[in-house]
């Protein structure tokens, strides 16, 4: 009888770092589990930085962690998978050394370039070659940023690299990345499948020097340094694949892997994505395209303001608890309390990529109450989700369902209805609590061979929320309501 087949996977998130075990079905072996907590940096004029090292620090005592179970259990993964936060980087200098911080996802401080970008390229051609929108989530004008600002830092980098690709420096000697992350830097062609010469043209970056090579992707590094051999015996000579964008992971691991399910997660912030596999798309105005891998594109648009609205409200307004809470949002039908939200408390991403939008709240009266507020902000969440949504499926075919991650939203039964409704799709609930972590390990082992395709590894689910048809009016009725206020606000003309 063949041993059981093991991947050991290492996640980097934006507030946590885990390691973690999967057996060959995709199952999380419980004892394995290690995490450490942190928080970006964050100032006043909208930087989010994370120090490198600190981080890196974090990924090993994880490891060790995981390492001592293994020894205990007397086991050895046959690979190691990687989950990383999407679009973020650093300098290093040519010792492999942090030249920068790692300068966040979330780091808006580049606006001006971003201006400056958009004066001087066609916007609408470099978001179908790239499948980024021009904006300070990615590399381009983050890059033109650090030059103005940190000149001295910049031009003391030899290369720009993800986490992970300084991970596997500092443990391998070689950085390695995938073609998961690098597309969703800003700075890769994806039908072309290689750095997009349009958008460097206008960066002051040479890509032969200062990027990883395209003949490096994907491909795992094995031995690792003496120092790491000799402290992670079980780890060392099995493949250690680099890191894949950890929103392509969160797919992967609530089982949304073909055109046919979308997978709907809302932690902090929020998502909605599709992955379509051997089939490329331009995606619309306001939305992305990125890669799981060189054959799987993954498409859709990214909120900032999901569970942080939730969180808002119950912090600042005097509300129930619980099932308490939960009976009054029941009581209540969409649109009943009379109020339009723009729930933009942390600017917004798609399909407006503006980092300048600020919350509204129209409609108040002296008759409303917390509930009401709390309501419609849900509401108004649930109705960025239609909107991304009906862009996508004039895209691609309209879903069987749609599979739902994230602790803030499937804490509250009816928010989860909200998003069934608003969206006129049935919602099943995703039961695997490491999504992103379960992800990159479902993908390597496909590439160990372990799964013949990602969907052989069947995904725990908790429930299905169904639609309620008599709802599906007044979400039109309510989405045109916040459109309007957006335009009577935002607009810029």
């Amino acid at each position: 009888m063949p041993a059981p087949v093991y991947v050991a996977s290492l996640d980097v998130g934006t507030s946590s770092v885990r390691a973690l075990l999967f057996n060959a079905h995709g199952e999380e072996q419980n004892a394995y589990t290690q995490q450490v907590k942190y928080e970006p940096r964050k100032t006043s004029d909208g930087g989010v930085e994370v120090d490198a090292d600190e981080l890196l620090a974090m990924a090993i005592e994880c490891l060790d962690g995981l390492h001592a179970q293994l020894e205990k259990q007397d086991c050895r993964p046959a690979a190691l998978a990687f989950s990383a936060f999407w679009h973020s980087f650093l300098g290093v200098s040519e010792e492999g050394k942090p030249t920068t911080p790692i300068v966040h996802l979330f780091d808006t401080r580049s606006g001006a370039q971003v201006e400056w970008l958009r004066e001087r390229i066609d916007v609408v051609e470099t978001h179908r070659r790239t499948g980024c929108v021009l904006h300070t989530s990615y590399w381009p004008a983050k890059l033109l940023w650090l030059r103005e600002h940190r000149a001295q830092a910049f031009d003391a980098t030899h290369s720009w690299i993800s986490f992970g690709e300084y991970l596997h420096l500092q443990l391998f000697g070689t950085p390695r990345s995938s073609v998961s992350m690098v597309s969703g830097s800003g700075i890769w062609n994806q039908a072309a499948n290689q750095y997009d010469e349009g958008i460097l043209a206008y960066l002051p970056i040479d890509a032969e020097t200062q990027l990883i090579s395209t003949d490096e992707l994907d491909r795992p590094n094995t031995q690792l340094l003496a120092a790491f051999a000799q402290r992670w015996p079980r780890l060392d000579g099995i493949p250690w694949y680099p890191a894949l964008g950890d929103g392509a992971c969160n797919n992967l691991g609530s089982g949304c892997v073909t055109k046919d399910r979308y997978a709907l997660m809302v932690g902090t912030s929020g998502a909605m994505r599709v992955v379509l596999e051997g089939q490329s798309v331009e995606p619309p105005s306001g939305l992305w395209a990125y890669r799981v891998d060189a054959n799987r594109p993954v498409f859709g648009g990214a909120i900032s303001n999901g569970g942080e609205v939730f969180a808002w409200m119950q912090k600042s307004l005097n509300l129930p608890e619980g099932e308490a809470l939960e009976k009054e949002l029941a009581a209540m039908e969409p649109g009943s309390h009379g109020l339009t939200v723009l729930p933009f408390f942390a600017g917004e991403r798609a399909p407006y990529w503006r980092a300048d939008l600020r919350a509204t709240i129209s409609g108040m009266s002296l008759a409303t109450r917390p509930v009401d507020i709390l309501r419609a902000s849900l509401e108004s969440v649930a109705l960025r989700f239609r909107q991304i949504y009906r862009m996508m499926i004039a895209k691609t075919d309209e879903p069987a369902e749609v599979m739902a991650s994230g602790g803030a939203l499937l804490r509250s039964r009816e928010w989860t209805q909200m998003m069934a409704d608003a969206l006129n799709r049935p919602i099943v609930a995703c039961a695997e609590n490491e999504a992103s972590s379960r992800g990159a390990a479902l993908w390597v082992l496909e590439k160990i061979g372990a799964l013949g395709h990602l969907s052989e590894a069947p995904t725990r689910t908790s429930g299905i929320v169904e639609p309620r048809a008599r709802q599906a009016a007044a979400y039109d009725e309510l989405l045109e309501q916040q459109n309007r206020l957006f335009s009577a606000i935002h607009n810029r003309d």
